[in-house]
């Protein structure tokens, strides 16, 4: 039978850190710091500069995995990026990251849109491709430019997200690396999370921002988060005690406080970015993993838990062998 591992990762974070008391000097927001860090954990986040497109942020981020793997872009099959900020309305995101990275193989290259959860999404994707034997070797990426689709008028957005990119490379492997996942949506809840608006004519037509019901979300969060994580350890007939990181999607403080303590987990063996990069969407996890990776605190061996929640609503997990 043929697997799947993770054999490289990389991250890009876009320019120097934006506090938050200089976001909130430069968009005139009612809050302070203070009241940002008790509530989200977030300090400061990155913001990509105008022009700066999500296949921008991911060619560094996929340059750096792929070296990590010890692979040259030519030997990429296939390439899946994660974005809700995409460059263009079409051609998508990844033939424009493919033709930036010099990929000239003509293997499949496609977007996905899951939201905060595309990178889970565009992983678990991946590893099907790979187990059926259509493809050896794959670059999934999340990238995102969600500054692009911010009201910075309204404080429980504005402050939460940030810019950035993050990558892995997944290659065809004798002995499993993806020990199992799962990937769930229920569009009922699509009201509670969303960018409510398109482009019609040239024009925007309806609302082209972020918009967000955050006490809807954080318990519809914590709930569906331990739920999917349970799953996957069952699935993989492990438990809880053989995890040693767990790699949330970096949403919120109190959403991965609250599902750490739901899972039985402590906190120490938790990666976490939120303080530092706010959310990131599909990129969050993709970063946080290659920040523990490269920090030497995820290591060879290590069992790491994925888990990410997003608009739509969408959910899912991935448990792996590093």
């Amino acid at each position: 039978m043929i697997h799947s591992r993770i054999t490289g990762t990389g991250s890009f974070l876009p320019g120097a850190p934006v506090s938050n008391e200089t976001l909130i000097a430069i968009h005139g927001l009612d809050s302070s710091d203070a009241w940002i860090v008790e509530r989200t954990g977030i300090k400061a986040r990155h913001l990509a500069s105008p022009g700066t497109t999500a296949s921008d942020l991911a060619l560094p981020a996929c340059q750096q995995a792929l070296a990590a793997a010890g692979r040259e872009p030519g030997q990429v099959d296939l390439l899946i990026v994660a974005t809700s900020t995409p460059d263009y309305v079409f051609p998508s995101t990844a033939a424009l990251l493919q033709a930036k990275l010099g990929i000239k193989s003509g293997g499949a290259a496609f977007d996905v849109q899951a939201v905060c959860s595309g990178f889970i999404y565009a992983l678990t994707i991946a590893e099907k491709f790979i187990q059926s034997g259509s493809h050896k070797c794959a670059l999934v990426v999340g990238s995102e430019v969600f500054s692009r689709i911010l009201d910075w008028r309204d404080r429980g957005t504005c402050v939460l997200f940030g810019d950035g990119a993050g990558a892995v490379v997944l290659e065809a492997a004798p002995e499993p690396g993806i020990l199992a996942s799962a990937l769930h949506a229920d569009g009922a809840y699509n009201s509670i999370l969303s960018v409510p608006g398109h482009l019609s004519g040239g024009q925007p037509i309806g609302d082209p921002f972020v918009r967000m019901d955050g006490q809807a979300v954080f318990k519809f969060a914590v709930k569906v988060l331990a739920e999917v994580a349970g799953e996957v350890i069952a699935t993989a007939g492990m438990h809880k005690e053989q995890i040693d990181w767990l790699v949330p999607h970096q949403a919120n403080i109190r959403i991965i406080q609250s599902t750490t303590k739901k899972l039985g987990l402590p906190m120490e063996q938790c990666i976490l970015t939120v303080h530092e990069h706010g959310n990131t969407s599909a990129a969050s996890i993709p970063l946080a993993f290659d920040h523990g990776v490269r920090g030497g605190q995820i290591k060879p061996g290590n069992i790491v838990l994925f888990e990410g929640v997003g608009g739509g609503f969408t959910w899912g997990a991935v448990l792996l062998r590093f």
